[in-house]
């Protein structure tokens, strides 16, 4: 038997097999990361995920998981209630750890400027083939979150 999700999380979910989520810079509820970690956990919810990962073991989700402490399969059940955008930025401002605002903004900031050379070590080791694999031929990527704005045409 199929499972049914409420009809507001169908028509809110991308079809990530056809179309690229938000961009990782895009913020939801103040954090960057936030809103394309929404738009894979919906797609995964209806099986429409395609390449793409949510909350995989590479991916830049955990950054924001492990800033704001929140649990993938929790934000992912939330989601699935068919919570808006504005409903689920306020389910993660009353759940993520307390931060004061100019703390989440530094963090923003930081991750907007990450350099791929300040990444971790797994996520350097990843991307070392994914670049040459994804990202247009000779398109320098500065930041980290470049990889995938030049892939997904935004840069």
């Amino acid at each position: 038997m199929a499972v049914r999700f409420p009809e507001s999380l169908v028509r809110q979910a991308l079809d990530l097999r056809a179309v690229f989520p938000r961009s990782p810079r895009e913020t939801l509820g103040g954090y960057v990361l936030a809103a394309r970690i929404v738009d894979k956990a919906r797609a995964a919810l209806v099986d429409q995920l395609g390449e793409y990962t949510f909350a995989g073991p590479n991916s830049l989700d955990w950054l924001f998981f492990e800033f704001t402490g929140l649990e993938p399969e929790d934000l992912k059940a939330f989601v699935a209630t068919g919570a808006t955008d504005l409903e689920v930025a306020d389910w993660i401002a009353a759940h993520a750890q307390p931060r004061e605002r100019l703390e989440i903004i530094k963090w923003n900031n930081r991750i907007r400027d990450l350099r791929l050379s300040e990444a971790p070590d797994f996520a350097q080791e990843y991307m070392e083939e994914y670049i040459a694999r994804h990202v247009p031929k000779h398109r320098p990527v500065y930041h980290y979150l470049d990889i995938y704005d030049l892939e997904e045409g935004r840069l």
